[in-house]
Parts: structure tokens; sequence; C-alpha cells
């Protein structure tokens, strides 16, 4: 009979290390991952607004802080004996309802003006009546704008 006693003695303690052994495999097995949703994001464009500078800062090499910086148009164009090129426009000394005449110096017609501060938007016209086809033409202040009209 003794030896029915140890066998079921090793039995039993084989069952009591069963159940920790069954422990430690669970809490060594990694848990179940979640399935992740990716979210697609766009991404988006913005426009880049212009910034004006202040008028404080000085906006040309050539100006100092006493002296207006020298805004020049030039019109590259023969406009044939006796013709003149006007300008009219905004900004400075123009206006739209009455044109400056331009200087011809080498066959080109100049005008400059220190009195733009905020650039200038102008036209040409031929004999101060005939307006130059297209668009308004805008200079900053400080600038030279040499342009080839067509009237």
């Amino acid at each position: 009979m003794a030896i029915k006693k140890t066998a079921k003695k090793k039995a039993v303690k084989k069952a009591a290390v069963k159940p920790t052994a069954v422990k430690t495999a669970v809490k060594k097995a990694p848990a179940a991952k979640k399935a992740v949703k990716k979210t697609v994001v766009k991404k988006t464009v913005s426009k880049k607004t212009a910034v004006k500078k202040p008028a404080t800062e000085a906006p040309a090499k050539t100006a100092t802080a006493s002296t207006p910086p020298l805004t020049t148009v030039v019109a590259d164009l023969d406009v044939g004996w006796g013709n003149a090129i006007y300008l009219r426009g905004e900004g400075g000394p123009l206006a739209w309802n009455k044109g400056i005449q331009m200087d011809c110096a080498d066959g080109k017609w100049t005008w400059a003006t220190t009195d733009a501060a905020d650039g200038l938007v102008f036209k040409f016209l031929l004999n101060d009546k005939t307006w130059a086809k297209g668009e308004n033409t805008t200079v900053a202040a400080g600038s030279t704008a040499v342009l080839r009209p067509v009237f």
C-alpha cells in the first residue's frame, strides 16, 4: 500500500504544478492587437497674400531719409516728327482728366517724379488725345518702368 500513496502524492503535485504553468503562460502571451483605422489627412495649400511695407521704410537704395524716391516712366517709341507722348493716371501729380507731356531724348520719352510715395497707375496718350491700347500700367515708388506702348 505504500506504493500507491506515493504515486498519488506525485500525481497531486503534478496537478498543482500545471495551473501555475498555465498562469505564467497566460501572462507572457501578448495581448491581441486591435485593428486601428487609418485616416487620410488631406493637405491644403493656402494662398499667400502680399504684405504691404509701411511707408516709413526707405523704398529705394538711392533715396535717403531727406530725399524722396525718384519714380521714372520711359516710353521707348518713335511717334514721328511733331507728335508727343503724354501721361494720365493717378499718384503723384498725375490726373485722369489732363495729361502731362513727357520729355524726348535720344528717341526715348521720359518722365520722372519724386511725388509718388505710393507708386503710380498710368496710361500713355499720343498728343494727349489717343489712348494707348491695353490695360493701365502700375509702377512702384522709386522704380523705373520702361515700356513700348501701342496706339
